[in-house]
């Protein structure tokens, strides 16, 4: 057999070059680049690697700012791909790495694929402990990066070099199966990285990982067939999964065909356009009239591709109906069998063509039931077109009406970025898309700080898509630095920086629960007081952003808003728009709820009332379906 000798380093950035994913006859590099912020455990072994082999294989090299930037940038990619490609990430022993476990944990949650390879302390245990080390007095093997097993799908150390040799292959399989995906962490001590070996040459050989797209079981086919034959109100509940299978099509077709609402989630916006005559609007505690009044009815929901996270079942009250039965079609049986449900377990688009050939001759719901369907939309679409529409009127410029302005200059065919914040409920309400890929919202974790290194990640994954970020300015003051590297690879997207001087999503529900506004507010210390409740900080987010190398504008009103948005939907680079907003002129929310608890006792009158009523609440939930 004829070897290569390579070190550990060089050796896993030959294989990664050599990996592809394909389905539906398209083929694209798994692993598209390596973001790199090196540090004693990584400089002299991957850092050598890449700088020595990287130009020769097509393995380029980025350098972020920050740790948990280059992760969800890398997970953004990802999903942007539909699940494709990816990126690896290296950081240095101890703190570097570490500093990747949040994001890595938002990747696992969502379902995302990223490959992470942290430093380690040296294999050899001689300098031990190396500078940065954690010590542990009964674990003699333990590391700060055992801290990335709960969140990780796949996790090894290489304490060998023969060990990477089983370890790569299976870090590939779980980045491409579909139901498995998400962080896959390999890490490596920084001795071993520089460690030589004779390599199988067949160990670079180039291969294709075939994403799998799961047929759904016949029979169950069948069963879920006749459950949509007797229902007279059904729903399907669209997630992210229907878009990472680009099943909208099929979607979209069988919605049509035989008269089934569709309600979004955070994850599966976008796989209607928001026009379509069964596209209903979200769903659960972020969702509007439509959909939560026929939530509230449905005696059958088909949850195609979501895993009915507590937002969309509006914390298990969204769904009334004593008769109402679940469907979860998913490739996940995990999320499938949610909320006692039937699970379909196959792919998305798979799924839906084998039920419109077992639907044949159905002629599906009443007439009655889709003039209800059209009733609700036009009254929901009217409603939000009510909250998007500018009121030139008023002092101070509203969330919602700056969402609308946007949507309107940009189009609904633009990718819309967002996290954390009051921004996702209202940006899930009211922004409409035209296209699968215009909404991008990383709410499996809600992650402040994924917003900003997202849209460099889908910049990277689809030149010349235009992108909107929305972040808020706590948000904002938390991960920033990504424009900096935005600007270094010469990229460009719009950042909507919505400036109301507050966590204004904590806030307001702060002060929904019978408490006062306390520590929430960007404020100065009361000397008086000795709280967080003195004047307000008034942070120049124009200035910061142009020191990073950002093309920046600051409208006061609408009028230079609107005018603001054409300037930089011309321009070119990373553009940042400050937009000062009232803090108290919100979206409200429609016919739902979501369980927060209340203190159980207090002295505060409000909070008090504020418990009646979430004991209230507490009675509409199902404990069982």
């Amino acid at each position: 057999m004829s070897t290569q000798r390579l070190t550990v380093a060089q050796a896993l950035v030959k294989f990664l070059a050599a990996q592809h994913s394909e389905r539906d006859g398209r083929r694209m590099r798994l692993i598209a680049g390596v973001w790199a912020i090196f540090g004693h455990g990584n400089v002299s072994g991957l850092g050598q690697a890449l700088e020595e082999y990287g130009d020769e294989v097509g393995l380029p090299t980025y350098r972020p700012q920050n740790e948990q930037a280059m992760v969800h940038t890398a997970a953004a990619y990802a999903k942007h791909t539909s699940r494709m490609s990816t990126f690896a990430c290296t950081a240095s022993v101890g703190p570097g790495s570490l500093n990747m476990i949040t994001a890595a944990a938002g990747a696992t949650i969502n379902r995302l694929p990223v490959l992470l390879l942290p430093s380690d302390y040296f294999a050899n245990r001689l300098p031990d402990p190396v500078l940065q080390q954690l010590e542990h007095p009964l674990e003699h093997d333990v590391s700060v990066n055992d801290a990335f097993r709960p969140v990780s799908r796949f996790f090894t150390r290489i304490t060998r070099p023969s060990q990477l040799l089983s370890a790569l292959p299976e870090a590939m399989r779980v980045l491409t199966d579909p139901a498995e995906t998400g962080a896959v962490t390999i890490c490596l001590p920084e001795d071993v990285q520089t460690e030589a070996y004779d390599w199988p040459e067949g160990f670079f050989a180039p291969r294709v990982w075939r994403i799998r797209r799961p047929a759904p079981e016949p029979e169950v086919v069948g069963q879920v067939a006749e459950l949509i034959k007797e229902a007279k109100r059904p729903l399907i509940v669209t997630g992210g999964g229907t878009l990472y299978s680009e099943a909208h099509a099929q979607l979209a077709a069988f919605a049509q065909t035989y008269g089934i609402p569709v309600a979004e989630s955070q994850g599966g916006k976008g796989a209607l356009p928001w026009d379509h005559p069964m596209c209903v609007g979200a769903v659960g505690s972020n969702g509007g009239t439509a959909a939560n009044r026929l939530a509230k009815e449905a005696d059958l929901v088909l949850a195609i591709g979501t895993r009915l996270g507590d937002f969309v079942t509006a914390s298990k009250t969204a769904f009334q109906n004593p008769q109402v039965k679940f469907v979860g079609v998913n490739v996940l049986p995990f999320d499938a069998g949610k909320l006692n449900g039937l699970s379909l377990v196959a792919d998305a688009r798979r799924a839906l063509e084998a039920l419109d050939q077992a639907l044949k001759g159905f002629v599906g719901t009443a007439p009655s039931y889709r003039e209800e369907v059209a009733r609700l939309k036009k009254e929901w679409d009217e409603l939000v077109q009510g909250y998007r529409t500018p009121k030139s009127e008023k002092k101070e410029m509203a969330q919602a009406e700056v969402i609308g302005l946007t949507n309107e200059t940009f189009g609904g065919k633009v990718t819309v970025i967002c996290a954390a914040g009051s921004l996702p409920g209202d940006l899930l309400k009211l922004w409409r898309c035209e296209d699968p890929k215009a909404y991008h919202l990383e709410y499996g974790f809600s992650c402040m700080g994924y917003e900003i290194p997202a849209g460099l990640g889908v910049a990277m994954a689809e030149p010349g898509r235009e992108v909107v970020v929305f972040v808020g300015d706590g948000t904002y003051l938390m991960m920033n630095s990504e424009i900096v590297t935005a600007v270094a690879e010469g990229l460009g997207f719009t950042v909507m920086l919505i400036d109301n001087k507050a966590f204004g999503s904590i806030r307001g529900l702060q002060m929904s629960l019978g408490s006062p506004s306390f520590n929430n507010e960007l404020r100065r210390r009361d000397d008086r007081t000795g709280r967080t409740d003195g004047a307000p900080l008034e942070v120049d987010f124009a200035a910061h952003a142009r020191a990073m190398g950002a093309s920046v504008w600051s409208p006061k009103n609408y009028r230079e808003l609107e005018e603001a948005l054409k300037q930089a939907r011309k321009a070119r680079g990373v553009r940042v728009i400050v937009v000062p907003v009232s803090i108290d002129d919100r979206v409200p929310a429609f016919e739902s709820w979501w369980d927060v608890p209340v203190a159980e006792v207090s002295g505060q009158p409000e909070v008090r009332k504020a418990r009646e009523e979430y004991e209230a609440y507490l009675k509409k939930q199902r404990r069982y379906f």
